[in-house]
């Protein structure tokens, strides 16, 4: 009785992503087994779990950025807002406008700091004039904590920045099209720990206005900037819920063993 609640309280709660049976094949290896999950707009949640355990392909799949690979299969249901995003009306382009997402390597374009973040507003349409443009560009850099440093330096190229500031304008790239979920594949693993920091208090500050999920190697990292965790395992979402009780009260003994470090 006590899981129908709080099943209901989650519902209660606004889901943005809801996964139902999704699995991933990669040819005949069955990556992803019956994931469901629903994802809570306005909040941060990270995928942990060991190397290999599945966490970016399912994150992956909450774009169509599997639908990239020829092998890769996706099968059961998740859906964005309660539209099925795997429906063969909606175009995954369209799709990624909406479902941001940040990789683990820093990847701005070899343009200038300007032009990587009004690329993706240009090809959406999203701009009538080079003002609006501009008001996006500053808008998006500002959010992500990057326009004083940059501010009067738009037109030198991306790729001059340190490697925090790349990630971060990658970031600004990302938030410019009004996404409503930004997806984060290990975004600090390539940064020095200052700059860790630095990303880390962005996220808390981008979920005012996303839905952010963060698939990390660091459950430090998980613990600090989640509310919401999910533990995977061997392809399997071992667990999820509140972050505080997933690191304090684990439901599953496999859990508290990659918790505690006895396995992973």
């Amino acid at each position: 009785m006590k899981d129908v609640l709080t099943e209901n309280a989650v519902k209660a709660e606004t889901s943005k992503i809801s996964a139902r049976k999704a699995q991933v094949y990669y040819g005949t290896n069955h990556a992803i087994k019956d994931v469901d999950v629903e994802i809570l707009d306005k909040t941060v949640t990270a995928f942990i779990g060991p190397s290999g355990c599945g966490k970016s392909t399912f994150l992956r799949c909450l774009n169509r950025m599997n639908d990239t690979i020829p092998s890769c299969r996706v099968e059961g249901s998740i859906t964005l807002d309660g539209e099925d995003i795997y429906d063969k009306r909606v175009d995954p382009v369209q799709l990624r406008a909406k479902v941001g997402m940040v990789f683990q390597k820093p990847n701005p374009f070899p343009k200038s700091i300007y032009d990587n973040v009004a690329y993706g507003p240009k090809i959406h349409g999203l701009t009538r004039s080079k003002a609006e443009l501009d008001e996006i560009v500053e808008k998006s850099l500002r959010r992500a904590a990057l326009w004083n440093e940059v501010k009067d330096r738009l037109q030198t190229p991306g790729t001059g920045l340190s490697g925090g500031q790349q990630q971060r304008l990658c970031i600004a790239r990302a938030v410019a099209t009004s996404p409503e979920v930004l997806l984060m594949d290990e975004p600090c693993s390539a940064l020095d720990p200052i700059a860790t920091a630095q990303v880390e208090e962005l996220i808390d500050e981008l979920r005012t206005n996303f839905s952010v999920v963060i698939v990390t190697h660091s459950m430090q990292q998980a613990a600090r900037v989640s509310q919401r965790t999910a533990f995977f395992h061997l392809g399997n979402l071992v667990e999820y819920g509140e972050t505080g009780q997933i690191f304090t009260n684990p439901k599953d003994p496999r859990t508290e063993s990659y918790i505690t470090g006895r396995i992973g």
